[in-house]
């Protein structure tokens, strides 16, 4: 939907009366101009780039099922559609280029996998997690949600944000 292309910070992307095939038409539009074909991308002053491990085409696909599905199976590794982080999809380039300034959390935390970057909207509820490449030169784009449930979303952020490292990595 073209309109989508024009809806700005905190609005929603209207994809509920759209078939699958035009909701990820839609949603690859939003993408392909935010990120995807996004050079000037960057958190900080530092560039950011799709999931590590996979090259060229295939990362940016992994990143996109990232931030339009949710894991359902963490053994199987199975994703499916998730309406509330596709919906705020054009969300992600306004948090990264660190638009909105009230409200705002950034803090990075010890992980058991790595040091992990958060960039928190406590209005809306809204996450987005970077990884710092180990030269601290870079980021990856891991992903983005919407903190769902009100006590668990805000606890979920609560903890991370008292084991935050000193400085943003």
């Amino acid at each position: 939907m073209p309109l989508n292309l024009l809806k700005k910070y905190n609005q929603l992307l209207d994809i509920t009366a759209l078939n699958e095939q035009k909701r990820t038409e839609s949603l690859k539009g939003i993408f392909n101009r935010d990120i995807r074909k996004n050079v000037a991308l960057s958190f900080r002053n530092k560039p950011v780039f799709p999931t590590p491990k996979e090259n060229g085409e295939i990362a940016m696909e992994n990143l996109f099922n990232h931030l339009t599905r949710k894991k359902i199976d963490k053994e199987l590794r199975n994703r499916e559609f998730d309406f509330d982080r596709s919906v705020r999809l054009h969300w992600i380039k306004y948090h990264i280029n660190e638009q909105k300034q009230d409200n705002m959390f950034c803090f990075s935390v010890k992980e058991p996998d790595g040091i992990r970057t958060y960039i928190y909207d406590k209005d809306e509820k809204y996450v987005i997690v970077l990884e710092p490449l180990r030269n601290n030169t870079a980021y990856y784009l891991l992903t983005a949600y919407p903190l769902m449930g009100k006590d668990a979303a805000r606890n979920k952020m609560k903890k991370k944000y008292k084991r935050r490292l000193t400085d943003v990595v």
